[in-house]
């Protein structure tokens, strides 16, 4: 993909042979690690947070400067013994991290893999978690609730993204967008209604969007703008079965 369509997606371009959890001795994974995936000759500089969080065991997020990607939540965050696997949020399977904590629990090393390839990358603690609280949104109204389809074409490519919002009983908006070519599920960090007009920040990869719903209620057109980056996307509701 040319530089120019990385509009809604962050390509962490990294290439899993998995290595199952082994029950070690039982290692915190808790905290602020740092350290990279070894790329052949361009080492990708990542910082992982983990820590727990209330009903789920642990929770985390991956910042990969050199991709612009900032605060990105991890999913299937599982430790057993000294064992550790996360994954980017996105389809199962898919840029997927297996190590093992270090028996004095200051390191982990281990595999990432994406699309068949593995690699292996390293961390140091380097302290407690900083795992930001996330903003909490207005609800919307029910015209922009649902599943909504899009694409973004940039000089020949075509990505395709489905974006979904609703309203949570406790009375907030949430939502993201999946990117269908690179199963990466990007999280909406604040949806802003007013009257036909939305704006979605997403934080975690430094983009936003800015659109305005039609009067027949079936497409969002607007702006989605990512750095120096600015392209036009429409979405378009999708449609429900019968």
């Amino acid at each position: 993909m040319k530089r120019s369509s990385r509009a809604l997606v962050v390509v962490f371009a990294l290439c899993t042979v998995a290595t199952p959890l082994r029950a070690q001795s039982v290692a915190d994974p808790s905290g602020h690690w740092e350290g990279a995936v070894q790329l052949p000759g361009s080492p990708v500089g990542i910082e992982v947070d983990l820590a727990s969080n209330g009903a789920e065991p642990l929770a985390g997020t991956v910042t990969i400067p050199s991709q612009g990607m900032n605060g990105f939540p991890l999913s299937g965050v599982a430790a057993e013994g000294s064992s550790i696997r996360f994954q980017l949020r996105g389809v199962v399977g898919e840029r997927l991290f297996k190590g093992v904590v270090s028996a004095d629990g200051a390191s982990i090393s281990g595999e990432f893999t994406q699309a068949g390839y593995t690699l292996p990358f390293s961390l140091i603690r380097m302290g407690d978690a900083r795992i930001a609280e996330q903003p909490k949104s207005a609800p919307i109204g029910t015209e922009l609730e649902g599943t909504w389809n899009g694409a973004v074409d940039a000089n020949g490519v075509s990505e395709q993204f489905v974006l979904t919002m609703s309203n949570h009983t406790d009375g907030t908006a949430v939502g993201s967008v999946l990117s269908v070519g690179q199963g990466l599920d990007i999280p909406i960090s604040r949806i802003t209604q007013s009257a036909s007009s939305l704006t979605l920040d997403f934080r975690s990869v430094g983009g936003a969007y800015t659109g305005t719903l039609n009067h027949e209620g079936t497409e969002v057109v607007g702006i989605y703008t990512q750095g120096s980056v600015a392209l036009p996307v429409t979405f378009r509701r999708a449609a429900t079965a019968d």
